[in-house]
């Protein structure tokens, strides 16, 4: 068995942790023998810094069409209904397959996953700027969400291996957290920049990139790690029924929510899939409750901290994609302005939320990731706020109609994000850091899907700020006590 050398963050070397996920003293084996290492301490830093630009990469992708949506219409000949399928379709896949990517990470091992979710990924956003209809740029997307389905809660397994202390871990997961929103700021404004500059399809050119290097820096910076961490028996079953309830549930649910943005909540378009998913999801549980090996084991989701960590995660990004989504199709749409201009309309947000990342890792430190996380829910909430009061009046100057909201909110997001990875993944254990990079992401890209096309049946895009930032005040005032 080879071993890994693992430094932390601080530069301080905290031992080795072998093929199968044992740590040792001094760089020996569990037989005793002294071994080089196969990835030096140096290298997590490199490691880090390719995992993190891969989970950026994901959440970018996930955005990335936000600003160029009206192009395609246009081109395309799409309808309101179809442009904003065309944005969830990435995500439904996403969603839909995290819990089983998840499995598969802890049984065969984060870096073989992570390499096969990338080959999905790369190959997919290479074909969808080739495609020559909506009918295909929708297949193409589809094909990302499972690649990204595969390559996210990979990425996590991989990082815990990179981490082993959970001192180092927590620190690391605290930087994790911003990754995310920081990938979406990025997928809004390069998506204008670039659509502007070339067309909307060489916005696949990011996801491509950065798969290829990935794909070739992985085996030099990442640790291969064997199936299970060496933690649990590797006759693991799959739980092939429960993948496929939760697969089949997950998505059909979140599709039938999406279409209430074209037809009436008793349509057959939106019933049918709608209860449908339900009904799938009703069936996962109870087959959950009697299978020895689940893919979501009940225990997981009984830590309070974890699940308010999960809320947090859900609400925060569902803040952000709401606020990408409708204010570019606003700027665009009733203010005139160029896919370049409503790009740039979102610095400020990127520079918000880049300070207010920096500071996360201190306030977390000091003061707990609960009241961060609480502090940043709420700072968000005034954000919303004062976007859903000003933000889609196209009398109302920038300035001071739409600038304090988008540093307001993207301030609070970052520290929400932050705080809210580390409360998810606290005391997770190595073996099951795959499960809990898919449920992680689970909510990132449900609140989304689910709760995005929940507020948009509300009324006008003003009533649904307005209820985010109310969504987000409750679940402050519910996190403020957790430490």
């Amino acid at each position: 068995m080879s071993s890994t050398k693992v430094r932390e963050p601080d530069g301080v070397t905290s031992g080795a942790v072998t093929s199968g996920g044992h740590r040792t003293r001094g760089g020996r084996t569990p037989g005793g023998r002294t071994r080089r290492s196969r990835t030096p301490g140096g290298r997590t830093r490199g490691g880090f810094a390719l995992l993190a630009a891969v989970q950026m990469t994901l959440i970018f992708t996930l955005a990335s069409l936000a600003v160029p949506l009206p192009r395609i219409g246009i081109e395309f000949g799409l309808e309101r209904a179809q442009l904003i399928l065309l944005s969830a379709a990435y995500g439904l896949t996403f969603a839909g397959l995290l819990l089983f990517g998840g499995r598969l990470a802890d049984r065969f091992g984060g870096r073989r996953i992570l390499t096969a979710g990338l080959l999905v990924f790369g190959a997919a956003s290479a074909l969808a700027p080739l495609t020559p209809g909506y009918e295909a740029l929708l297949a193409a997307r589809f094909g990302q969400g499972v690649g990204a389905a595969l390559v996210a809660p990979a990425a996590m397994a991989v990082l815990r291996t990179l981490f082993p202390e959970p001192a180092a871990y927590g620190r690391a997961m605290a930087t994790w957290g911003g990754l995310s929103v920081l990938g979406a700021t990025a997928g809004n404004l390069l998506s204008g920049v670039i659509a502007a500059a070339t067309s909307w399809r060489g916005t696949f050119a990011v996801p491509v990139a950065v798969t290829f290097v990935a794909l070739l820096l992985a085996p030099r910076l990442l640790p291969g790690t064997a199936p299970e961490g060496g933690h649990a028996p590797k006759s693991r079953s799959l739980d092939l029924p429960g993948a496929l309830l939760a697969t089949s549930g997950i998505t059909l649910a979140s599709l039938g929510l999406v279409l209430t943005d074209a037809h009436a909540w008793g349509s057959a378009p939106v019933l049918v899939p709608l209860l449908a998913g339900l009904v799938l999801l009703a069936a996962f549980g109870a087959v959950e409750r009697r299978t020895p090996d689940p893919l979501l084991p009940p225990d997981f989701l009984r830590d309070g901290r974890r699940v308010l960590g999960l809320a947090a995660i859900g609400l925060t990004a569902t803040g952000m994609a709401t606020v990408f989504i409708l204010l570019s199709l606003s700027f665009q749409q009733q203010r005139g302005w160029s896919e370049l201009r409503a790009s740039a309309a979102f610095v400020p947000f990127a520079v918000a939320l880049l300070g207010s990342g920096r500071l996360a890792g201190p306030l977390i430190g000091r003061y707990g990731p609960g009241r961060v996380t609480a502090t940043g829910l709420g700072t968000a909430a005034a954000g919303l706020g004062l976007l859903a009061a000003t933000g889609f009046d196209s009398s109302v100057p920038y300035a001071y109609g739409l600038l304090p909201g988008l540093l307001l909110l993207p301030a609070g997001g970052a520290l929400s994000f932050s705080a809210a990875a580390v409360l998810t993944t606290e005391g997770v254990p190595a073996h099951r850091a795959g499960l809990a990079g898919g449920v992680l992401n689970t909510a990132m890209e449900l609140g989304p899907t689910v709760v995005f096309a929940a507020l948009l049946t509300l009324g006008g895009d003003a009533v649904s700020l307005a209820a985010a930032a109310a969504l987000f005040t409750a679940l402050a005032v519910t996190t403020i006590r957790v430490k």
